[in-house]
């Protein structure tokens, strides 16, 4: 038998009753309005975390905070030390000797109390509605033996988490060194090494479809593709420029200046349609190390170029084209990605490696917090 087993046969072998929040809670409030962020120590939280820094605090209680209106409706957030709150977020203070803190926290973070938000364009959760929620409150000795045991599973996965930055950042730093030569290797541009270069056809959200040829849009270079891929996520029934293997696809419209024209080496062997907003580069080097070399810290700053218009960021052909990367042998590309690849496997392959494990610890803590945070409920 588990000691949590051993608590709930002791302490409420026949159940836990149902009381109201505002019940073991000594206070519910919002924050304070126009709070100042600036280099100070003190964390100011928002209704997304911590929104700034102050030199000054109003508040010193650990406490549990809440959304209370907008898009981040009912999130929570944990909040101890020295803090400011602003006005969109509800303070929450426990009983100590009834509901403990970090089971408050875990307990609200597995309601979703997003779901009881009213209003249209403008979700709230008011103070009165969290005082009247009724929740299921095991005696304090359970509460702090599943904090214990959830604990443990977040620092697992804080600890993979750091361990995959770091990996990152060593990787990022090792590509930059590889790819940095002395001036023996010259800077050629990509307008100089391309031997053909031309821009997508759209490829509307409606034709997008589960079967047909595949296809990538821009928006996917973005958020799906990394330096390479070998096997589209869409499909179409439409399109009319294709773009096959070793060829590279830059995203030239987006919503940020430092992340404009991310691009990635197709090493698929299938036709596929390039969508809008898509520019395809033919050319007759090591693909994946052209991949890599326009990955880098010195690439992106020359692809940061691009121009705002209308609050959203575009490049161009012509911006492309005069982009230089440094250009050896291809016998040198081929020892440089072999090198690159087995990093690349490390830190951003979902089906191996840290971020899998982080991915598959945070199932199984979600799957346990839901267990370990359902009680049988007391016989009325």
């Amino acid at each position: 038998m588990s000691e949590l087993d051993r608590l709930i046969a002791e302490l409420c072998p026949d159940g836990v009753d149902y009381v109201s929040l505002g019940e073991v809670c000594k206070k519910i409030y919002s924050g304070r309005n126009k709070l100042r962020s600036d280099s100070g120590q003190y964390s100011i939280y928002g209704s997304t975390g911590v929104i700034g820094y102050s030199d000054t605090f109003s508040y010193e209680q650990d406490a549990v905070l809440v959304a209370r209106v907008g898009a981040n409706c009912g999130y929570v957030h944990l909040a101890t030390g020295c803090y400011d709150v602003s006005d969109n977020t509800l303070i929450i203070e426990p009983c100590e000797d009834l509901y403990d803190l970090k089971f408050a926290y875990y307990q609200l973070t597995n309601m979703n109390l997003n779901q009881y938000a009213k209003g249209g364009g403008q979700p709230l959760i008011t103070a009165g509605q969290l005082k009247a929620f009724k929740i299921l409150v095991p005696p304090l000795p359970i509460q702090r033996e599943i904090v214990r045991i959830l604990d443990n599973f977040t620092e697992l996965t804080a600890e993979l988490t750091a361990e995959l930055t770091a990996r990152r950042k060593q990787y990022e730093h090792y590509r930059n060194e590889l790819l940095t030569f002395d001036d023996h290797v010259p800077m050629v541009t990509l307008g100089d090494i391309a031997t053909d270069m031309y821009r997508g056809s759209g490829i509307k959200r409606d034709e997008v479809t589960a079967t047909g040829t595949p296809c990538v849009r821009y928006g996917e270079i973005y958020t799906t593709y990394n330096i390479w891929f070998d096997t589209c996520v869409s499909h179409t029934q439409t399109g009319s420029k294709t773009f096959g293997h070793g060829d590279i696809l830059f995203a030239i419209t987006g919503e940020s200046v430092v992340e404009i024209a991310k691009s990635c080496v197709y090493m698929g062997h299938e036709k596929c349609f390039a969508g809008g907003d898509i520019v395809v580069m033919k050319h007759n080097q090591n693909p994946k190390y052209v991949s890599y070399a326009l990955s880098t810290t010195n690439a992106q700053a020359q692809k940061s170029k691009g121009k705002v218009k209308s609050k959203v960021v575009h490049s161009s052909i012509p911006a492309l084209k005069k982009i230089a990367i440094p250009i050896p042998s291809l016998e040198e590309q081929e020892r440089i990605v072999a090198m690159l690849d087995r990093f690349d496997a490390l830190t951003t392959n979902i089906t191996s490696g840290l971020p899998s494990e982080i991915d598959a610890r945070q199932k199984q803590y979600e799957y346990y917090r839901d267990k370990l945070l359902t009680f049988k409920e007391a016989d009325a």
